[in-house]
């Protein structure tokens, strides 16, 4: 994982973590919502909480390529979590840099690994630079970033992710032209992640699958009302998401939160039906007006040939079950106070 840390991360992260199957084997931190070493203290925070310490998180790229950090804590509150407090860690941060975890491990797991990018895609750009072969080396990539055809939600063109490092997003795009159909990144861009919208009614349900009773989350109480779950896992995820969904509210998008990383997690598991589309995907990077658009020829007038494979659909409802029922068995595992 290669992750901004942030609230749809958070999820993400506990999601994976709920998936008997899956063997999270490092998280790489960049900075995107937040600075990249408070991002480090979310997951190794969150993997505490979730009873998996112990694996390796790593800090790698501060700063975009070429262009100036901005950072988003008016959406993921001041240390990217929302109103959640979370318990301090006893595990340090990784004395390897992001770049390494990611060449290392690759080299080292050949044709095993599949990398989830759901921050700036600045830390694999550096990795693509010192091992251009990553792409092959990898089983596969999931990146949740960029818009087709579809309204931004930094620009009126530009998604998060993209607009915080165009120049990489570039330079991965351009690594992945005229790799087979199945090495393509899948893109988990904001026409497929703004339908996974999380409401009141999915928090309630996660309280119960996790055995505490009803989560209560509804935009008639206070802002910032603290959550009472006897969960602890519950009561993290539903004071940081209470933050997200004041944020939509606020910008006129409704009592919701756009889950897009978590929808981005579930497809990296193949647990969640997507289609996709073939496309050639580049990114603007000049263009005061444009900066951090991403491009789709879908029809090849470019000439060039396919460099990912987009999300074109996907079952809103079949997620977040999935999501629900996985990270609800977690938090009933983990107990309650």
């Amino acid at each position: 994982m290669d992750v901004d840390t942030g609230i749809d991360d958070a999820l993400a992260l506990a999601y994976l973590l709920s998936r008997p199957e899956v063997r999270v084997r490092a998280i790489t931190c960049t900075a995107g919502n937040v600075g990249a070493r408070q991002v480090a203290l979310n997951n190794l925070a969150l993997l505490e909480l979730c009873g998996r310490p112990g694996i390796e998180v790593a800090i790698g790229a501060e700063m975009p390529l070429e262009i100036p950090l901005v950072t988003t804590e008016e959406t993921h509150g001041p240390q990217g979590i929302g109103y959640a407090e979370l318990p301090p860690s006893g595990q340090q941060i990784s004395a390897r840099h992001a770049v390494d975890v990611w060449v290392e491990e690759a080299r080292a797991h050949p044709g095993e690994l599949i990398g989830l990018i759901t921050g700036p895609l600045t830390n694999f750009a550096l990795a693509l630079r010192r091992e251009p072969g990553l792409p092959r080396l990898l089983k596969g990539l999931v990146i949740m970033g960029g818009s087709f055809n579809y309204q931004g939600n930094t620009t009126p063109t530009a998604e998060w992710n993209v607009s915080v490092d165009p120049h990489a997003a570039k330079e991965v795009f351009a690594a992945y032209r005229g790799l087979p159909a199945d090495k393509l990144p899948i893109v988990c861009a904001l026409e497929s992640t703004e339908r996974i919208e999380l409401r009141p009614e999915h928090l309630r349900r996660l309280g119960e699958a996790a055995g505490a009773g009803p989560e209560l989350v509804l935009p008639s109480q206070p802002e910032g009302q603290r959550s009472a779950s006897g969960s602890p896992l519950v009561a993290c995820l539903s004071d940081a998401i209470r933050f997200y969904m004041e944020f939509h509210r606020l910008y006129g998008q409704g009592y919701v939160a756009h889950m897009h990383d978590a929808f981005a997690a579930c497809a990296a598991v193949g647990r969640t039906p997507f289609g996709t589309r073939l496309a050639t995907v580049d990114v603007e990077t000049h263009s005061p007006l444009l900066v951090g658009t991403t491009v789709a020829d879908f029809r090849g007038l470019w000439g060039l040939p396919p460099n990912a494979r987009i999300v074109s659909s996907n079952d809103p409802g079949q997620c977040f079950d999935e999501l629900i029922a996985s990270v609800g068995a977690l938090a009933r595992r983990l107990g309650n106070r």
